[in-house]
C-alpha cells in the first residue's frame, strides 16, 4: 500500500483531483472508493470532478437523503453513495447494492465508516482533511497502486 498526499488549495483543485483519478481508472472494470473526511471536507466536490471528467453533464449533488445516486456512463454503472444518515449499517441490505457488483461497477462512497461490515473492501481510500486554510488529500492507492500513482505524480500522464 502506498499513500500520496496532495495539497488542494481550493474547490477547483479538488475537482481537478477527481478528474485525474477518473482518467487514471477509466480502464478498470470497477472498484470501491472510500471517501473519508468531515462535513465540508470536499468529498462531493471530488466526486463531482470525477463524474464530470467521465461526461456527466447534469446536476451532481451528494445523495445525502437518497443514499445512492446512480449514473450510467459509457454502458457502465457508477454509484455515488452517501451513508452519513444511516442509523445502522444493516440499512444497506435493502438498497439493492447486490445488483451492482464492484467487479463491474464503481462505487464512490462518502462516509464508509457508517457501512462497516456491509461494504466491500476498498480499492482506493481518499482522506480529505482541512489544513492551514486549504485541504489535503491523502490517497491510499491499495490495489490500484500503479495506475493511480502515475496519474497523481504526473498529471500530464492522464
Amino acid at each position: 500500500m502506498s499513500a500520496i498526499a496532495i495539497q488542494l488549495p481550493d474547490e477547483r483543485a479538488t475537482e481537478a483531483l477527481g478528474a485525474r483519478l477518473a482518467r487514471a481508472l477509466h480502464g478498470h472494470a470497477g472498484g470501491v472508493v472510500y471517501l473519508n473526511g468531515t462535513l465540508g471536507a470536499g468529498k462531493t466536490t471530488l466526486v463531482r470532478g470525477w463524474l464530470r471528467a467521465l461526461g456527466v453533464t447534469g446536476s451532481i449533488r451528494s445523495p445525502t437523503y437518497t443514499l445512492i445516486e446512480p449514473y450510467l456512463i459509457d454502458g457502465r454503472d457508477w454509484l455515488h453513495l452517501d451513508l452519513y444518515r444511516l442509523k445502522s449499517p444493516d440499512e444497506l441490505d435493502g438498497l439493492g447494492l447486490d445488483d451492482h457488483s464492484p467487479t463491474r461497477c464503481w462505487w464512490l462512497v462518502e462516509w464508509p465508516e457508517c457501512g462497516v461490515g456491509h461494504l466491500p473492501p476498498p480499492s482506493l481510500i481518499i482522506d480529505l482533511r482541512a489544513e492551514d486554510g486549504a485541504r489535503l488529500a491523502v490517497i491510499d492507492t491499495l490495489a490500484l497502486g500503479e495506475a493511480v500513482e502515475t496519474a497523481l505524480q504526473n498529471p500530464a500522464a492522464t
